[in-house]
């Protein structure tokens, strides 16, 4: 039986979490040993920077090479990168990336009906997220709602976060329609600074938003020329609050749903130094969370009791080499990348029904993707009188296999006329594998002495294949009709960039780009439901989505004072979406009287807008920094708006660094959307919000390792809504989606 099922898997929960708090013990020991260790440790500055030493190779001092990974690097022009460092994220007691998107960037935003990072108006897997130059998958299994997995990272294990927004596909290929999220993880390399042999990071975090208590320590060490950092980190909470406040049970209730969590993280990376500027590299990333859920808003007429239990998975092991010239060589540098990476989404849901089928009704659903594969790039430094090129030559192949299953226990087998539409113990498409080819062309032209005009032309050529695989679990599918074809397709990517200094620190750039996202194993071979009834299927002809767009702007300034302002027009064809349609019509032989749901390609979509970031350090301890993003995007031929697209937003702040103490102000403003899909719909449409967050820190001065940082999070107790957490359909009331009132957090942080 399935619940016996449940109580094992609680069981293995319990255990998870006995095995969690002695990691808690560990951590909150090696914390304690930090805090004593900083105060004799050395004195650092008050910014608590980051700052990168020398190494000793064969007894040679040398600049460390922490170039990351030069595949990316090759995507994120300075002029189109949103970069932020850990002394940013730390100062703003960012913790999560809602935290993020509230009070750094308001051309970001997390859709949280789905799991994912939205862009200019695109979510899900339109934003192409990388951890340390890994893809990150976002999947959907596409009728049982098992979806998400670009946000199964540990955000404390986080140096730093770099948002390239552009419709460009000329370097990271498939997935980057609205752009690159790539986050970057702590390295040994960061803690072993000014020459030291050992250093460690300890956190510790009370939010009041979730109940929830957070911890993080990693530990680095050094002898000669190898490094060692070992992070961990772990997360133990509630729901996250809200500001309903209608309780009991069914669609009317607006509290949310009681709930607990438990989130787990490993992170080991080892470093070899050899000489000549070479780096080895191995990593291996263990990440786990478990949502366990009161569903009380399902109970009601049809169920007596639901509970849910959600459980995010991912295992990473990578492996790299870097090279970084030593002087003026024809080769500047290269990198390489192989890794081997699973995904794992996976929900259970226990319930007893009151209607057929009566009684016990339990579903297992799991989703899993496993990737293999490797990139690289080579750059070359060729000068020929005042043009100097930078011409870059980089690939990627990876392959994908992706598994889904669904199980259950209700009681079906005495009462089968009351079950036609429950499918249990069948995958709802076959086994998939892929293969995934890119290679990339790319030329960085600078004309003149200093440089004033860049010019940067690149082009990617992708192929894609994807084959299905008939499965003993695919073939107990009731709306099997025989293995779908394969597909395959291929796509070029080029770009041009041209940046010009008018003046000193004065930049205005331009850019054309084309960029496409091949059609997911879902979108091709989705088949769930059963004849007699209704059924949604993929279509294994399917053409990826394509993009044409260009970007302007002007960029000014520097770290202490800067300005930039950007607007952009992207076209997109062939918007995977899904229509109604009949069996004929889709080619299927069976009879569906409930309708055929079917995966199409619509033709017209256009998205537009303007974006702006600006920065002043006005004396040494004071300055401000704000953000601003609109976009309007819509499916032109059927003349809507859609919902992807976040209202305009705006995020503005103003800060204070002294000797040993700092204070932040930030406030985050956003406009109504009313302009949605179904305009006769009031679920979608949310109402304008001003929000206010205060935060403050200290660092002893017996102490300087040591931060202390509190804050208030909604000062004024405001009621709002992120647009994007609410779904098309719901069956609650909007009250449900609001986010938290005013919250308080606290955290201490030893840097040592």
């Amino acid at each position: 039986m399935l619940r016996n099922d449940f109580a094992g898997r609680a069981q293995r929960h319990v255990a998870f979490s006995g095995a969690v708090r002695s990691s808690v013990a560990l951590l909150a020991l090696t914390s304690a040993l930090g805090l004593a260790h900083a105060a004799y440790a050395q004195q650092q500055d008050d910014s608590g920077s980051v700052q990168l030493g020398t190494l000793s190779v064969d007894g040679q001092q040398e600049s460390v090479v922490v170039a990351g990974n030069g595949f990316e690097q090759l995507g994120k022009p300075e002029v189109l990168t949103t970069k932020t460092d850990l002394k940013t994220l730390q100062r703003l007691q960012t913790d999560s990336v809602e935290d993020y998107t509230r009070r750094i960037d308001a051309g970001v935003t997390v859709n949280g009906n789905n799991g994912s990072f939205a862009i200019r108006g695109l979510d899900a897997d339109r934003v192409q997220t990388t951890v340390d130059g890994v893809r990150l998958p976002w999947l959907s299994d596409g009728a049982r709602g098992v979806e998400g997995g670009s946000m199964a990272f540990d955000f404390d294990g986080l140096v730093g976060i770099d948002v390239v927004k552009s419709a460009d596909s000329s370097v990271f290929g498939t997935g980057a329609f609205g752009g690159v999220v790539a986050l970057r993880t702590l390295d040994p390399e960061d803690l072993l600074t000014d020459g030291k042999t050992q250093g460690g990071l300890s956190r510790v975090t009370y939010d009041s938003a979730s109940d929830s208590i957070i911890m993080n320590q990693s530990v680095a060490l050094r002898h000669g020329n190898t490094m060692l950092l070992v992070q961990g980190g772990y997360r133990n909470g509630e729901e996250t609050k809200n500001k309903g406040d209608v309780g009991g049970t069914g669609a009317t209730r607006t509290d949310k749903n009681p709930a607990n969590y438990d989130q787990g993280s490993l992170l080991v990376k080892l470093r070899q130094y050899l000489p000549g500027g070479h780096r080895l590299g191995l990593e291996g990333e263990l990440f786990s969370r478990n949502y366990d859920e009161d569903t009380l808003t399902s109970v009601g007429s049809t169920y007596s009791a639901y509970t849910t239990q959600e459980k995010t998975g991912r295992k990473r092991l990578s492996g790299t080499w870097d090279y970084t010239s030593e002087g003026d060589s024809l080769i500047e540098d290269a990198h390489l990348l192989g890794y081997w990476q699973r995904a794992t989404l996976e929900t259970y849901t226990m319930a007893d029904r009151l209607t057929a089928p009566v009684g016990e009704y339990d579903r297992d659903s799991t989703l899993r993707q496993t990737t293999f594969g490797g990139k690289g790039s080579v750059t070359a430094r060729i000068a020929t009188g005042a043009i100097t090129q930078h011409v870059s030559l980089a690939g990627e192949l990876y392959g994908t296999r992706t598994h889904q299953y669904a199980t259950g226990s209700d009681t079906c087998a005495s009462n089968p006329s009351a079950c036609t539409y429950y499918h249990i113990n069948q995958s709802d498409m076959p086994d998939v594998s892929g293969t995934d080819l890119g290679v990339i062309l790319q030329d960085r032209i600078v004309v003149g002495e200093e440089g004033r005009l860049r010019v940067t032309p690149g082009i990617r050529f992708d192929y894609y294949k994807r084959t299905p695989h008939d499965t003993a679990a695919y073939q107990a599918n009731d709306s099997y009709e025989g293995l779908p074809a394969g597909s395959s397709d291929s796509h070029w990517s080029p770009k041009i960039l041209a940046e010009y200094d008018v003046l000193p620190k004065l930049t205005v750039y331009g850019q054309w780009s084309e960029a496409f996202r091949a059609p997911s194993a879902t979108e091709l071979y989705l088949s769930y439901g059963g004849s007699g009834t209704y059924v949604s299927v993929g279509d294994p002809d399917l053409k990826p989505e394509t993009s044409k767009g260009w970007e302007a702007g002007v960029k000014y300034g520097d770290g202490e004072r800067g300005l930039k302002v950007s607007y952009y027009d992207n076209r997109y064809r062939n918007f995977i979406d899904t229509i109604t349609t009949t069996a004929a019509a889709a080619g299927l032989d069976g009879n569906y009287p409930w309708g055929v749901y079917l995966y199409v390609n619509r033709q017209h979509v256009r998205i537009r807008g303007v974006e702006a970031e600006a920065h002043w350090a006005f004396s040494k301890a004071w300055r401000v920094w704000g953000s601003f993003a609109y976009a309007d995007g819509k499916d032109t031929d059927e003349d809507v708006h859609l919902n992807s697209v976040a209202p305009i937003k705006g995020v503005l702040g103003v800060g204070y660094t002294g000797d040993g103490f700092g204070a932040d102000l930030t406030g985050t403003a956003a406009g109504k959307r009313d302009k949605v899909e179904t305009p006769t719909s009031d679920l979608n449409k949310t109402p304008s919000y001003q929000v206010v967050d205060l935060s403050a820190w200290w660092q002893p001065w017996f102490a300087k390792p040591v931060r202390i940082t509190a804050g208030v999070y909604n000062l004024f107790n405001e009621t709002w809504y992120n647009a994007l957490d609410i779904p098309d359909n719901g069956s609650v009331q909007q009250g449900y989606y609001s986010q938290p009132g005013r919250t308080f957090k606290a955290s201490v942080i030893v840097n040592y």
